[in-house]
């Protein structure tokens, strides 16, 4: 077998099988990131946010040992090992390591520019305090098999990856998308992607009902998984036919366009869609469609917001992490959008889109999130996770419920939550230590200061500086 198909069987079989990486099986250059290495650490006088959707907890001890959680508890209840580097964090808050579940490691943007990023991607991630990522759709499936395998061997930072195969998509798409016009080519492709790895399949816009029946029967007699970006099939059909999961929330729900036929994609998706009513009866349908049907969302706000008028859009570390040709020719559209004060999405779209994703979670849905850095520019890997979590806390979420869609829901999905995604003794020490206290200001997601991985505490700063000015060419 090949090795990576080997690390596959085992995290399957045995879920708690595989060690965590020690810091000296790191590579030089992935040490030069590396600002905690001791076997046995605590975090002491943290505000504790843990991803369960408890109440934040301030004054708490975390202690890591070997890579993983060992005692989590108030300061004054657990015993700091000796010899332990001991990391006084008052005004400091903890969570868990981001679970990003739709990003990509490709960008595009303003312009047609479109790029694997193999360098910026998996630094901007980790750095941003994003310790898993689901790639949900591949441009250059091999440059990201091989990037999953340098992560993997310590030979480059960056986030656990789990790999999803090249879109799969019905005749009116093409480009670098596979394209299916039979059950049978379904098949086929399924067979071959999960033979070289993959464990999700992406659906896209116009794929129609027989070839996603197939593709998810396929998928799942080998073990692997699907989810979709819709459109030709609705919400209500793909979950009739056993999909996994579903991208993007209400703004690609073709079931919301009374002129939806079968097997066709509406032109104008997400202006339709963008002007229905969130708690109206479709939407109610729908969420209670999706919800038994136990099918999860992806949220993936951050990357609708830079197609609205006047929103903040322009934060001064995305620009500074941008090409400066990149950087010119994003500016110039944002001040396209925000002096006609009409975008490509709609204020209102946005903000019902946001309103969808909370009558959902309130029904019992399971929402988790991701920032999709593609559209024109403005969502970057890791900066776009992170606005996700002040999206959702605007869309009236607790910081609870935010940090929880964005970590231990991502982790059930994948189906790693007994491994990682909460802070609970046992788990994988993948932790976010962000400097202020995040139930004061939602701003402080954008703090990070240490991002530990397996227990190896990475400086985030460093990380961030190796990519200014790169983004969008590697």
């Amino acid at each position: 077998m090949r090795p990576l198909a080997v690390l596959l069987a085992l995290t399957t079989l045995f879920p708690h099988a595989l060690p965590a990486q020690r810091p000296d099986s790191l590579s030089e250059e992935v040490r030069g990131y590396v600002a905690v290495d001791t076997a046995v650490v605590a975090l002491t006088n943290v505000l504790l946010v843990d991803g369960t959707g408890a109440e934040p907890r301030p004054g708490q001890t975390v202690v890591i040992r070997d890579g993983r959680i060992a005692e989590v508890g108030p300061a004054g209840a657990v015993q700091v090992p000796a010899g332990a580097r001991t990391m006084d964090l008052g005004g400091h808050t903890v969570i868990p390591g981001i679970v990003g579940m739709h990003d990509h490691m490709f960008y595009t943007a303003a312009g047609g520019r479109a790029v694997q990023m193999s360098y910026t991607g998996p630094r901007l991630y980790l750095g941003s305090g994003v310790t898993t990522i689901r790639t949900t759709g591949g441009r250059a499936p091999y440059a990201e098999i091989n990037l999953k395998d340098m992560v993997d061997r310590g030979m480059t930072p960056g986030p656990r990856i789990h790999l999803t195969a090249p879109y799969i998509t019905g005749s009116e798409g093409g480009g670098s998308m596979a394209v299916v016009g039979s059950p049978e080519a379904a098949r086929r492709f399924v067979a071959y992607w999960a033979s070289e790895g993959a464990t999700w399949i992406k659906a896209y816009t116009d794929i129609r009902r027989a070839e996603l029946a197939a593709t998810i029967k396929e998928a799942h007699k080998r073990g692997v998984k699907v989810t979709g970006h819709l459109c030709s099939v609705s919400f209500r059909e793909a979950v009739a036919l056993g999909i996994d999961n579903l991208e993007h929330g209400m703004l690609t729900a073709s079931d919301f366009d009374p002129s939806k036929q079968p097997d066709v994609c509406p032109i104008d998706q997400v202006g339709e869609m963008g002007l229905a009513d969130p708690r109206g009866r479709m939407a109610n349908e729908l969420i209670a469609t999706l919800v038994k049907g136990k099918v999860p969302m992806t949220s993936t706000l951050a990357v609708y917001e830079p197609f609205v008028a006047n929103r903040p859009t322009k934060d001064a570390r995305t620009l500074k992490a941008m090409a400066p040709e990149l950087r010119e020719t994003y500016l110039h559209l944002r001040h396209q959008i925000d002096s006609t004060g009409t975008g490509p999405v709609a204020e209102e779209g946005l903000l019902r889109a946001m309103a969808f994703e909370k009558a959902f979670v309130e029904a019992g849905g399971v929402l988790a999130a991701g920032v999709d850095p593609t559209g024109i520019g403005g969502a970057l890997a890791g900066y776009g996770d992170q606005r996700n979590y002040e999206l959702f806390i605007e869309a009236g979420f607790t910081p609870a419920q935010a940090v929880k869609i964005m970590t231990a829901n991502g982790a059930k999905i994948l189906g790693v939550e007994q491994r990682l995604g909460t802070v609970e003794r046992g788990k994988l020490a993948d932790l976010v230590v962000l400097k202020g206290h995040l139930t004061d200001d939602p701003s402080v997601i954008r703090n990070p200061t240490v991002v530990f991985k397996d227990g190896v505490g990475y400086d985030s700063a460093k990380l961030i500086a190796s990519v200014e000015g790169r983004v969008g060419i590697d």
